[in-house]
C-alpha cells in the first residue's frame, strides 16, 4: 500500500512544478535572452517628482492665496483706472472667487491685468496733453514737415531739437525736461499736442 502511495504523491509534485516554474519564471524571461513585451510608461511633466508632501500643499495653497490678492488689488487699479477715463465712480469688485483659480491661471490673469494698467494709464496721459485722434493726425503731418518723423533730428545748428523741433525755451514751457531730442517719441507727441491746444499752429509757422 505505501508504494502506490509514494507514486501518486511524485505524480502530484511532477504535475505542479511546471505550473510553479511557468509562474516564477515569467519575470526572469529578459534574463535568459527571450523578448518581453515592453509597455511605454507615460510621465505628466506637469506633475511634481515624487510623493507631494503637506509641506508643499500648504506652500502651494499660501502662494494662491497670495496671488488672489494680488488679482483683486489690480483689479481695483483697472476698474479706478476706467471709472477716471469715463468720468464715473468705480465699481469694485469684493468677492474673491479667485481662490478657486489654480495657480497658473492666477499668474495668468494677473499678467493681462498689468498689461490693461499699462495701457489705461497711456490713454489718460494721453487724454490729458489732448492726444485726441484728430490732434494726432495734425502733429504727425507737421511733424512730417518739420523733421520727417525723427524724433532724433536737430536742425538750426542745434537750437530745433527733435520730431516737432522744439527750442528748449517752448519745450520747457510745456513741461518737458532735458534735451527734445532724447526724450521718448510718445513724451514728444504729448509736449506737442499741449503746445498746440496752447497756441495753435503758431509755433510752427511754416509747417503747422
Amino acid at each position: 500500500m505505501k508504494a502506490p502511495l509514494i507514486a501518486v504523491i511524485s505524480v502530484g509534485i511532477a504535475a505542479a512544478a511546471p505550473a510553479v516554474a511557468i509562474s516564477a519564471g515569467t519575470p526572469n524571461e529578459a534574463l535568459s535572452g527571450q523578448h518581453a513585451a515592453v509597455v511605454p510608461v507615460k510621465t505628466d511633466l506637469r506633475q511634481p517628482i515624487g510623493p507631494v508632501t503637506m509641506k508643499d500643499q500648504i506652500k502651494a495653497q499660501k502662494r494662491q492665496k497670495r496671488r488672489a490678492r494680488r488679482f483683486m488689488v489690480l483689479r481695483h487699479k483697472v476698474d479706478r483706472l476706467i471709472a477716471r477715463r469715463h468720468h464715473r465712480k468705480p465699481r469694485f469688485i469684493h468677492d474673491a472667487v479667485q481662490l478657486q483659480w489654480s495657480n497658473a491661471g492666477l499668474k495668468k490673469a494677473i499678467r493681462g491685468l498689468r498689461r490693461r494698467i499699462k495701457r489705461l494709464r497711456t490713454a489718460l496721459r494721453n487724454e490729458r496733453s489732448g492726444l485726441t485722434p484728430s490732434v494726432r493726425v495734425l502733429l504727425e503731418r507737421i511733424a512730417a514737415c518739420e523733421s520727417k518723423g525723427n524724433p532724433r533730428a536737430i536742425g538750426g545748428g542745434g537750437s530745433f531739437r527733435g520730431k516737432y523741433q522744439f527750442t528748449y525755451g517752448t519745450w520747457h514751457a510745456v513741461g518737458g525736461r532735458g534735451d527734445p531730442a532724447a526724450a521718448s517719441e510718445v513724451e514728444q507727441d504729448r509736449r506737442a499736442a499741449l503746445l498746440l491746444s496752447r497756441s495753435g499752429s503758431s509755433p510752427w509757422p511754416v509747417c503747422g
